[in-house]
């Protein structure tokens, strides 16, 4: 076996199930999950519609690159959304189809970094676990960049030495963040792309939260509207991945793609050659479908935003807490330690989060997760609200 898979730590799920092993919530009380960041708003009809009419393509191995249709419905809506010029997306060589963000996340890391030059990457904390597994399995060291409120809950590079950036390979960001919802606005990252710049690295821009974000007027910045704005057409060493699994509440459809830098794009597309992973012809017609249409997610965000105002009106009063710029998480903190709080709150109130330190890991001496809980709030707004109140009733007791 691959050496390297020893250092993989447990998944954040792994960890919850053990912490509430034993645990017997209350029968009367029919369970609300708010743990897991899937999506439960209804997937748009025409998606399986599409779905079920495109079947007949089983018949053909599609291609790795993707059918051309897809590829230039993706360059559109990045043109659209990121305010791109126009033409500056080249769908045959800057667009590469993913079965979702997260096997893409995980495999450009085995494709840009090189094991033999003792490599960093260089990740936010807390963090998307994928990121962490990504870098050791591809023989790097996971470098951790903690998120606090003292921070603006984004990474500061700023401390980052001059010999450990020497050793950075690959940087990856999650804007809008997963857990916290902070938005990396363009300044910070056309400062990171100097970075990059000067120290030749990759930057991984995990974008998937982008289109949940709460004010209609100020979508969030991605990493290649920075880019342009720099005048830097060639979106040099960077490259965005993004997903319809939370855009369009379509995460069995696993449909995503990166963008980006058209050389890194011609090697990941290479490894993918390799690696076995295209896209199948029904999934990549209803992808077409639901980049070209923006109704149902402006829609799905207005089911968001009603849901986080409906919870942060009953718990905003007793925890410190605020409604994210995007995502659909709540990172309160908690007045005891968090594995407590959330195997008391199950165990009394049959309301499952999940602790924020396990989607930490513990550097310069802290645990930036610790005495935070991350809220999904996925589950229709009835049950979030009803989680909400048995929260409340929860911390009336503690």
């Amino acid at each position: 076996m691959n050496p390297d898979l020893s250092r993989l730590q447990p998944y954040p799920f792994e960890r919850l199930a053990r912490l509430n092993d034993g645990v017997v919530p209350p029968a009367d009380r029919a369970p609300i999950m708010l743990s897991i960041g899937e999506p439960r708003h209804p997937t748009p009809a025409f998606i399986a519609e599409t779905v079920i009419s495109h079947l007949h393509g089983l018949s053909q191995y599609p291609l790795t690159r993707g059918q051309p249709a897809l590829r230039e419905a993706i360059a559109d809506w990045l043109g659209r959304r990121f305010a791109l010029p126009p033409g500056s997306i080249d769908p045959e060589q800057q667009v590469l189809p993913v079965n979702g963000t997260r096997e893409a996340l995980f495999a450009i890391a085995q494709a840009v970094v090189d094991r033999n030059r003792d490599p960093v990457v260089l990740m936010p904390n807390p963090f998307y676990q994928i990121y962490e597994g990504a870098a050791l399995l591809a023989g790097a060291e996971p470098l951790f960049l903690n998120t606090t409120a003292d921070t603006g809950y984004l990474p500061d590079f700023s401390h980052i030495s001059e010999r450990t950036w020497q050793r950075v390979q690959l940087v990856y960001i999650c804007s809008p963040g997963n857990p916290t919802g902070a938005v990396m606005g363009l300044p910070e990252l056309q400062a990171l792309i100097e970075l990059a710049d000067r120290h030749d690295f990759v930057i991984a821009s995990d974008e998937c939260y982008s289109e949940l974000y709460t004010d209609e007027a100020a979508p969030p910045p991605g990493l290649l509207q920075a880019a342009a704005a720099m005048g830097r057409d060639d979106f040099r060493r960077c490259l965005v991945f993004h997903s319809l699994s939370k855009r369009s509440n379509a995460p069995g459809l696993r449909s995503g793609f990166v963008a980006g830098d058209r050389e890194l794009i011609a090697g990941f597309l290479r490894y993918r050659t390799y690696h076995g992973c295209a896209m199948p012809p029904a999934t990549q017609a209803a992808s077409i479908r639901a980049w070209l249409d923006e109704a149902h997610v402006v829609a799905n965000r207005a089911l968001y935003r009603e849901k986080f105002s409906a919870v942060a009106g009953i718990l905003g009063p007793l925890l410190d807490m605020q409604i994210p710029a995007a995502g659909f998480y709540l990172w309160p903190v908690t007045p005891v330690d968090d594995s407590r709080f959330a195997r008391g709150l199950l165990e009394q109130q049959n309301v499952t989060v999940l602790p924020g330190s396990f989607l930490s890991r513990t550097h310069d001496g802290i645990n930036p997760g610790a005495n935070h809980v991350r809220m999904a709030l996925v589950a229709p707004l009835d049950d979030c609200i009803e989680a909400a109140q048995r929260i409340r009733t929860y911390l009336a007791g503690l």
